[in-house]
């Protein structure tokens, strides 16, 4: 089976994560990891890509390169979902398509975002995922 990096990238979120107790500490790494995420290009805030199912404003768009991976590239304008933005992009984006769908969110799990999120968050998280993995398969 082919080294799968997305799931190396995952690992690593779990474990940066891992170092706090404190769920206010999570949230602010992050919020953190949102601030650190590249703008999305003005081209891509449109309704066009705009994301279905998340209470806030995301655009979300993915672009196929050349060697056959897929680029995603998404921003919020909530500083919690863009921070999610951040951690999915970090595993997903830059991937080839078998990766992307093999790869499993249980990273989400390990950090224990299942249980510190809204409802809402939850399902705008499911929806990005959803959106991922329906561009890998496209």
């Amino acid at each position: 089976m082919p080294e799968n990096n997305a799931y190396a990238e995952a690992e690593a979120i779990a474990d940066e994560f891992g170092y706090f107790d404190d769920w206010e500490d999570r949230y602010q790494m992050l919020i953190d990891q949102g601030r650190k995420l590249a703008p999305i290009s003005e081209k891509y805030k449109t309704e066009e890509y705009r994301l279905r199912g998340c209470q806030s404003v995301v655009y979300f768009a993915a672009e196929r390169s050349v060697d056959d991976t897929i680029i995603f590239m998404a921003q919020s304008d909530a500083a919690i979902v863009q921070g999610l933005v951040a951690l999915l992009l970090r595993v997903y984006s830059g991937r080839t398509v078998e990766e992307i769908l093999r790869t499993k969110p249980e990273f989400l799990n390990k950090i224990g975002l299942d249980s510190h999120l809204s409802v809402t968050r939850k399902n705008g998280l499911s929806s990005m995922l959803s959106a991922i993995k329906k561009a890998a398969a496209d």
